[in-house]
């Protein structure tokens, strides 16, 4: 199966420095990510149900981007999160890049746009 990347946008109210805040502090990230999360070093273990998985943060601009490369996934692949700022609304931008099998794309959307929606609610927009 091939694996290929997709991106999605998010419009927030909440600043950028409000959501770089939810993505690298274990406090912010069990409220909307994951159940557990341990951070050593640029080692973040995080735990759903369970089961963990271990990403390395392997660029971390601050309030600008952030990415994880996953433990057992292959070297070009990542997670990340880019912040911006709309020219028109002022409105953040969160633009989120993963990696999937080509026939999970949908599935992983979905699963984004529920976690988002729960982020959303935490950062009050």
């Amino acid at each position: 199966m091939n694996r290929v990347s997709f991106t999605l946008e998010f419009l927030f109210r909440a600043s950028p420095t409000i959501l770089y805040k939810f993505i690298t502090t274990p406090s912010c990230l069990i409220r909307w990510f994951c159940d557990e999360v341990d951070i050593t070093g640029e080692q973040f273990t995080f735990v759903w149900s369970g089961a963990a998985e271990v990403a390395e943060m392997v660029d971390d601009i601050e309030d600008e981007r952030v990415r994880f490369r996953w433990e057992d996934a292959p070297e070009d692949e990542y997670l990340e999160f880019r912040f911006g700022r709309s020219p028109v609304t002022g409105e953040t931008i969160l633009e989120i890049t993963d990696y999937c099998d080509e026939d999970e794309v949908d599935d992983q959307k979905q699963l984004w746009d529920s976690q988002v929606k729960v982020l959303r609610q935490e950062t009050g927009g």
